[in-house]
């Protein structure tokens, strides 16, 4: 009898649109901005009684699934998930799968397909970020906005603004899911070891912070953090913090009349050619010739 009453959708208070495959063929697909990333399909199912849905074959997009309230169970690659409030599953494209809501606490779902040049790589890197399908968000404010904006651009109608605005906001809705995942420990641990690194590399900007020093400001020896730290960034935390005091001394370069070496010492690097050479090496110019860049393209603009 229960297999009898699973369904797709039709849940009191749902929303959905699916996507005309001509509009997605024929402004989507074609238009340079948005055709590496775009929606086919989204929607919100609230209390979704026997929901269930068996893709033997996968479905031609992948799909994201956030569960607000409630629990459900899916398998994808035959691994089994339990989704409860807060977490969230990605499925590649043409991966067989399975998913049901929850017989006694059906889940409330957000969902979304999405398809283009560089979904692929969205759905592979979820994966990598997750080692796994599943994932867990905790602040959810934000991601939901995010979707009620693109849901409310698309039921406006698929004029090619619409289009656009809810595409664009697609790359941030994963960012959300992609960055914002503080559920296991030993990420979180990592993150926040690193958010910390670098406020302190920030509020010392101006001194002359070492390696060893930065390791211990966050209580961790300097090899484990530089490890750490490059895993997290790509960059080794001198380099990062360097970084960082190009990044003010381009600040002062721009919207200063400072002189080089006053903007060395703001920067913690007293000696000139060393600051000359750093910068440069970052930025690509030396900083006279960065300086001179902004007075004549204000010369070029004003004419």
């Amino acid at each position: 009898m229960l297999n009898k009453r699973r369904k797709k959708d039709g849940f009191q208070g749902q929303k959905a649109i699916i996507i005309p495959r001509s509009v997605l063929q024929g402004k989507c697909v074609s238009h340079a901005l948005i055709n590496s990333l775009y929606i086919t399909d989204i929607g919100y199912y609230p209390k979704a009684h026997f929901h269930y849905r068996q893709r033997p074959s996968g479905a031609d997009q992948h799909i994201l699934i956030y569960c607000h309230e409630g629990a459900g169970t899916a398998i994808v690659h035959d691994q089994s998930y339990t989704l409860l409030a807060g977490d969230f599953l990605i499925i590649p494209a043409k991966v067989k799968h399975t998913y049901v809501a929850d017989a006694h606490n059906p889940w409330t779902i957000y969902w979304m397909h999405f398809n283009g040049n560089l979904a692929e790589a969205w759905a592979q890197q979820l994966i990598r970020h997750l080692n796994g399908h599943k994932g867990f968000l905790p602040d959810v404010g934000k991601t939901i906005a995010l979707f009620d904006e693109m849901y409310g651009q698309l039921e406006r109608g698929y004029s090619m603004d619409h289009l656009m605005h809810c595409n664009m906001c697609a790359w941030h809705y994963l960012a959300s899911f992609l960055y914002e995942d503080k559920g296991r420990a030993v990420h979180n641990s990592i993150s926040d070891t690193v958010d910390q690194a670098i406020s302190f590399m920030k509020q010392n900007v101006d001194q002359n912070l070492t390696l060893e020093g930065i390791a211990q400001a966050v209580n961790f020896s300097a090899s484990h953090f530089s490890l750490l730290f490059r895993k997290k960034t790509g960059f080794a935390p001198i380099e990062y913090y360097n970084h960082l005091k190009m990044q003010h001394a381009c600040q002062f370069l721009l919207f200063t009349d400072k002189r080089i070496k006053e903007i060395g010492l703001a920067v913690g690097i007293s000696d000139q050619q060393y600051f000359s050479r750093i910068f440069k090496k970052t930025m690509g110019v030396s900083p006279q010739q960065y300086r001179s860049k902004r007075t004549t393209e204000e010369m070029e603009t004003n004419k």
